[in-house]
């Protein structure tokens, strides 16, 4: 379900903070399309639920709310704790009143409210049915306001060079837009940030090596260089899901691959080299 939110221009202020990632990114020309109201199939709100992994343990954000049958249909089938905000003051009348009428008002909130100037840093899974340009000018903010592992779910609009983690196609033979009538539902996961470098120390045959790992990032995408007794090997495989972190780098002709979670300025987890038994691994942040 799409909202009418107002445009917010001032983004540039976080560009310094995401990895990878231009000012000309963050700040594409303003739309002009007022964005329609379009519900939501019930078909799309169960694929974007169970794309989206939503359990009662999350907080649902759904930006651009309508009707608010996202919010409610979670909170109905898993207890889901929910804020729907709209811009649309009829549309938030009707969604509290459904709210009630379901028997989850205790559960789910309905605000008139900007996307942009929505704190979104409780919600662990965020929804949206909004319009390209709106995905584009959000995405800075999902990335600097959500934490590592939420999970980020749009019907029918991607983000742009963001590669969706998980993208699905779904029948909707009575779409009331687009001549197709399918929708495509599409899953981010917000990666942790792990650009820099860092040093560890990395068992071998009986004693330590000194490694020095710079590693690049693009959204989930690692790259960079791992230094290791004078010689500079490229990282190779790289991947951040949420929090957890996956590289490797040849060495001569083997291998050292890398696992392990995120937690601020360290990592910690498992190497092993040349296929050989995994062996605990940390590494700290130092640039």
């Amino acid at each position: 379900m799409i909202a009418r939110p107002a445009f917010v221009c001032a983004l540039a202020a976080i560009v310094s903070t995401l990895p990878g990632v231009a000012l000309a990114d963050l700040v594409p020309e303003r739309p002009t399309e007022e964005v329609p109201y379009v519900r939501t199939a019930p078909v799309v709100v169960d694929k974007m639920l169970s794309l989206g992994r939503v359990r009662g343990s999350d907080f649902l954000i759904d930006l651009g709310s309508g009707d608010g049958r996202i919010v409610i249909t979670a909170a109905k089938r898993y207890g889901t704790r929910g804020l729907g905000v709209d811009l649309d003051t009829t549309l938030v009348a009707q969604a509290r009143a459904a709210a009630s009428k379901a028997g989850v008002a205790d559960r789910v909130a309905f605000e008139r409210r900007d996307v942009f100037e929505t704190d979104l840093r409780a919600a662990t899974v965020v929804t949206m049915y909004l319009l390209p340009e709106y995905n584009l000018l959000l995405r800075p903010k999902l990335l600097a306001e959500l934490r590592p592992g939420a999970r980020i779910v749009s019907h029918d609009w991607d983000m742009g060079e963001w590669v969706p983690d998980a993208k699905v196609t779904v029948p909707v033979p009575d779409k009331p837009v687009g001549l197709r009538k399918e929708s495509t539902v599409y899953l981010w996961i917000v990666p942790a940030r792990v650009a820099g470098r860092w040093r560890a120390d990395l068992p071998r045959e009986g004693r330590t090596v000194p490694v020095e790992i710079d590693l690049r990032q693009s959204y989930q995408e690692l790259s960079g260089t791992a230094r290791i007794d004078g010689r500079d090997l490229p990282v190779e495989r790289g991947r951040v899901n949420g929090s957890q972190i996956l590289f490797r780098f040849a060495d001569g002709d083997g291998s050292w691959r890398f696992e392990g979670q995120t937690k601020g300025d360290r990592i910690v987890g498992r190497v092993s080299e040349d296929g050989g038994a995994p062996r605990p691994w940390r590494a700290v942040r130092v640039e």
